[in-house]
């Protein structure tokens, strides 16, 4: 291995490596691009009493989903990286550097990103994305990748026209030039980042080192659990101390831990097993890259109905605020489902049946009080954790058995 202050040519990962410090420590920055987004949320899906009017939560929603798949789009190919290549070599070391930056760029001007701050989220978005294929040309030299880094700097160059023309533009046409361009990002990563004249590539052929792309994946998970205790935390240091707010907090608290206990029994522990066990590593890495994305959408609706919660316990929900407070639950339990399919090949019925309870509790939870909601759905997962113990008990650990 090169070490961390080499400047030679650039080393592909280990088939054994840990997240280093420097992963960690770019991981911390989207706790903070987190809690800009369920800020940003409160506005654009018009969560104070009476603020819902027609499509706009919807419309809002979208907005705020759009900006969060931007900042993912960031870390997944940061995280992509460090699982291809020597995470220890200088040139890793300065393209997560970057990343870091930008990521922090892109959290500060969330709250206005569809105002006066949208020129800077797009310029830091472009930039994170274009430097990444352009520091890894630099530090590969004649490296068999080198095509597809070239195909990849030519793409993100022709969206971030998109990025940069839009953040110049009023909201709707704005919206439309980001969607079609992380559209257009998100085809070419699934086909191979295809440039006439220049081919395309097979994900089945892509070297990673598994057991770093899963552990970078559980972490994420981790960041986005620990963005829902910060979002509680706050909004319970803001209200005044009474019974219904205290009881509201003690049940997020709870469902976090619920949260935690599902991810892990036993998929999110041996997640690095089956992207190694899997006959094609990249594409298992690839479809966990997806799940995990939806797990973070679903937890982060769950801290904003966290917030709407501690602070309007006992007051007459919002159609939007039940959206928040169940729909986050629902898409957890979907995409872990999904997840377990991924490491198992199979899904236990507990998940897929607590979905359903959820969704059909929904009529009735649009006339009852935000704390009863949550009351109601930390119960459902509690049920789904005491499945998840009751059928290991007294078996051995179940190995990993990928489908992919």
């Amino acid at each position: 291995m090169t070490s961390g202050t080499g400047a030679g040519p650039l080393p592909l990962a280990g088939p054994v490596q840990r997240a280093t410090f420097l992963e960690l420590f770019f991981d911390l920055v989207y706790v903070f691009a987190l809690t800009r987004i369920s800020y940003r949320a409160f506005e654009d899906l018009a969560l104070e009493p009476g603020g819902t009017e027609g499509w706009s939560p919807v419309t809002g929603g979208g907005k705020t989903l759009l900006l969060l798949l931007a900042l993912w789009a960031v870390w997944q190919g940061t995280s992509w990286t460090t699982s291809r290549y020597d995470p220890r070599h200088v040139w890793l070391q300065t393209l997560v550097v970057a990343a870091l930056m930008c990521s922090m760029v892109m959290g500060v001007a969330v709250p206005r990103a569809f105002s006066e701050t949208a020129l800077a989220f797009a310029v830091a978005y472009v930039v994170a994305q274009v430097s990444r294929p352009g520091i890894l040309l630099l530090a590969l030299g004649q490296h068999q990748y080198r095509r597809l880094k070239w195909r990849m700097l030519i793409t993100f160059s022709v969206t971030g026209v998109l990025w940069i023309t839009g953040a110049l533009l009023s909201t709707n046409p704005q919206v439309v030039l980001w969607g079609t361009a992380l559209g257009l990002e998100y085809l070419a990563s699934r086909f191979g980042w295809p440039i006439p004249g220049l081919g395309r590539s097979a994900i089945s052929r892509w070297d990673i080192a598994g057991e770093h792309l899963a552990e970078r994946y559980q972490q994420f998970f981790l960041v986005a659990l620990g963005e829902t205790v910060l979002v509680s935390g706050l909004a319970y240091s803001s209200v005044p101390l009474e019974l219904a707010q205290s009881a509201a907090f003690a049940v997020a608290m709870v469902t976090s831990v619920l949260y935690w206990r599902i991810y892990v029994q036993r998929a999110g522990l041996i997640l690095a097993e089956a992207v190694t066990r899997s006959r094609h590593p990249a594409a298992t890495g690839r479809s966990a890259a997806d799940t995990h994305l939806l797990m973070v959408i679903g937890l982060v609706a769950t801290a904003i109905g966290y917030e709407l919660t501690i602070e309007h316990p006992l007051d007459h929900p919002e159609a939007a605020w039940v959206a928040m407070i169940v729909g986050g639950p629902v898409l957890f339990l979907a995409a872990r489902a999904r997840f377990e399919y991924e490491v198992f090949g199979r899904v236990s019925p507990s998940r897929w049946i607590a979905a359903v309870v959820l969704v059909a509790l929904v009529p009735l939870l649009l006339h009852a009080a935000p704390l009863i909601s949550t009351v109601l759905v930390a119960v459902v997962l509690l049920v789904v954790a005491v499945a998840d113990a009751r059928r290991a008990r007294g078996r051995p650990p179940e190995e990993a058995s990928p489908p992919l």
